[in-house]
C-alpha cells in the first residue's frame, strides 16, 4: 500500500494534474471493456475452486481448459471493440486538450494491450489462489509493486513524453508479471498444461453462469469507469484527477481486505461443494465482520487526517480530493460488509435473478449521477448516490440469500450488522472528541502519533464490543501460534 500511495505521489508531480487525469479516463475506456471479463474471472475462480473442493481431478483440468479458451476469445473481442468503438470516443468525444492527442493515442493502445494480458492470465491467477498458494501470490504481488516502483523511477530520468512511456511501462510490467504466474503454474499444476478441450455442454455451463454474473460486472464497470466518464464530460480532466487519486488511495487501502476476503473466497465455495452450509454461513459471518473492523482500522486515520496526508503525500492534490477520499472510504466501508454474501450467492451457480436485481440496482449509479450532475452542478454527488445504492444493494443480497442457501438474516443481523453499527458508534463517538479537542497533525510525527491513538482506540472498542468470546480465544491462538513459530 505504502509504494502504491509512493507511486502515485510520483507519478502525479512528473506527469501533472491535467495529464493524469487524461491517463485516469483514457485507460478508463479500456477497463469498460473489462466486463466480459470481470464475469468470467469470477466463474473461473468459481468453477476451478468447485473441483478442487470435490477432488475431481479430470474435471479440473477440463475447467481449466476451457476458461483458458473463452479467455482467448475475450481477449480477441475486446481488442476488436476497442480499437473500433472505443477509439473512435477516445479521438472525438473525450474532454482532452488537443495538443496531447497524439499522447492519447499512444496511451490508449498501450492500455489496451496492458488489459489484453491481464484477460489472458485470469486462468492462471484463478488457479493459483483455487489453489490457495496465497505465499506465491502474495510474493508475486510485491514484486510487482517493487516493479512498479522502478518504473516510476524512470520517468524521472528518462527524456520521453511521460505520459506515453508511463503507459509502455506498465505493459511491460504486466507481461512480466503474466508469464511469472504462468511459469509457476505450468511448473506446479498438472491441470495447468493447455491442451485443446471441447464439450458443448462443459462450454454452455460456464458460458451461462458468465453471461447471468455479466449483469453485475457491468453495474461495477458504469459505477466506476462510466462515473469517471461523466465527471469528464461534465467537470473536465481537472476532476478526472482527483478521481484518479481517489482510486488509488481505495485500491491501496482496499488491498487488505481484498487480500483477506481472497484468502477466504476459495473456502467458501469449497464448503458448498461439500454441502457443508452451516459452516459456509458462519464462514462468511466471519469474513464480513473481520473486513469491516480490518478496513475500519485503517480508514479511521487516514479520514481523520485526510487533509494533512494529502499535502505531505501530494504537495498540491487536485481539487476535490480530500472530499472525494472521505466519502468514497466510507462507501467502501458499506461494501466491504457485502463481499462475502456476494461470493456466498455466486457458490450456489443459481444467479440468474440475483444478478439481474442486485446488477440493474447498481447500474442505476450511471444515470441517477447523469441527472444529478444535470440539475446539481457538484461532482461529489456521484459518493453519495453510490452510498444510498450500495446500502440498498446489501439489504437486496440478504434477501436473496436467505431463498438460495436459508441465510439466517437474523443472525447476520445479531453476528455482522449490530458489532458493525456498534463499532462505527462509539468508534465516531471517540474521534469526534478528538477533533472537539483540537488534537491535528501539523507534522509528520504528529501524524504518526494521531494515527496510532486512533487505531489503538479502534482495537480497545473492538476487541471490547465487536469480538465474540470465541472469537477472541481464535484470535488470541492465532496470534500465540505465530510468535511461537
Amino acid at each position: 500500500m505504502g509504494a502504491e500511495l509512493y507511486a502515485s505521489r510520483i507519478v502525479l508531480n512528473v506527469l501533472g494534474v491535467k495529464d493524469y487525469g487524461i491517463y485516469s479516463v483514457v485507460g478508463g475506456v479500456v477497463v469498460l471493456f473489462g466486463f466480459f471479463n470481470a464475469a468470467m474471472t469470477t466463474a473461473t475462480e468459481r468453477f476451478l475452486a468447485f473441483d478442487i473442493g470435490r477432488n475431481e481431478n479430470e474435471k479440473l483440468r477440463n475447467t481449466f481448459n476451457a476458461t483458458v479458451i473463452i479467455h482467448i476469445c475475450i481477449a480477441l473481442l475486446v481488442l476488436l471493440l476497442a480499437e473500433t468503438i472505443g477509439l473512435w470516443f477516445v479521438m472525438n468525444k473525450l474532454n482532452v486538450p488537443e495538443a496531447r492527442m497524439d499522447a492519447v493515442f499512444w496511451v490508449y493502445q498501450f492500455s489496451i494491450f496492458t488489459f489484453l494480458v491481464t484477460v489472458l492470465q485470469v486462468p492462471f491467477n484463478a488457479l493459483i489462489i483455487a489453489r490457495e498458494e496465497m505465499n506465491v501470490y502474495a510474493m508475486l504481488s510485491i514484486a510487482e509493486v517493487i516493479l512498479k516502483l522502478f518504473a516510476v523511477f524512470l520517468l524521472t530520468v528518462v527524456a520521453f513524453d511521460k505520459l506515453t512511456l508511463y503507459a509502455g511501462l506498465l505493459f511491460l510490467l504486466a507481461t512480466l508479471i503474466a508469464l511469472c504466474y504462468r511459469i509457476y503454474c505450468l511448473k506446479n499444476f498438472e491441470e495447468s498444461k493447455f491442451k485443446w478441450f471441447y464439450d458443448k455442454e462443459y462450454f454452455v455451463s460456464l458460458i451461462s453462469y458468465s453471461g447471468w454474473n455479466l449483469f453485475g460486472n457491468i453495474a461495477v464497470v458504469a459505477k466506476g469507469q462510466g462515473t469517471n466518464m461523466l465527471l469528464n464530460i461534465f467537470f473536465g480532466t481537472v476532476v478526472n484527477a482527483a478521481y484518479g487519486i481517489t482510486m488509488q488511495v481505495q485500491g491501496a487501502v482496499n488491498t487488505f481486505v481484498v487480500s483477506f476476503q481472497t484468502a477466504a473466497n476459495p473456502q467458501i465455495y469449497k464448503t458448498f461443494a461439500q454441502g457443508d452450509i452451516a459452516q459456509m454461513q458462519k464462514l462468511m459471518f466471519q469474513v464480513s465482520k473481520f473486513s469491516y473492523f480490518v478496513l475500519f482500522i485503517l480508514v479511521c486515520p487516514i479520514i481523520y487526517n485526510i487533509d494533512f496526508i494529502l499535502k505531505w503525500w501530494l504537495e498540491n492534490p487536485p481539487v476535490y480530493a480530500s472530499i472525494f477520499i472521505t466519502l468514497t472510504l466510507s462507501n467502501l466501508l458499506i461494501e466491504t460488509i457485502s463481499q462475502a454474501l456476494i461470493t456466498g450467492a455466486l457458490a450456489t451457480g443459481k444467479i440468474k435473478w440475483y444478478q439481474i436485481v442486485v446488477g440493474l440496482t447498481l447500474c442505476l449509479n450511471l444515470p441517477l449521477n447523469y441527472i444529478v450532475f444535470k440539475f446539481i452542478p457538484d461532482p461529489v454527488m456521484y459518493i453519495y448516490v453510490a452510498i444510498l445504492l450500495s446500502v440498498v444493494t446489501l439489504f437486496l443480497r440478504l434477501r436473496f440469500l436467505k431463498s438460495m442457501i436459508s441465510l439466517d438474516v437474523m443472525r447476520f443481523f445479531k453476528d455482522v450488522l449490530f458489532p458493525v453499527i456498534s463499532i462505527t458508534a462509539i468508534c465516531g463517538g471517540l474521534i469526534y472528541l478528538l477533533y472537539y479537542f483540537n488534537i491535528t497533525s501539523a507534522s509528520f510525527l504528529e501524524l504518526i502519533l494521531v494515527s496510532a491513538l486512533i487505531v489503538v482506540l479502534c482495537l480497545i472498542v473492538i476487541v471490547l464490543v465487536g469480538l465474540k468470546k470465541s472469537e477472541k480465544a481464535m484470535i488470541k491462538s492465532l496470534i500465540t501460534n505465530r510468535i511461537k513459530k
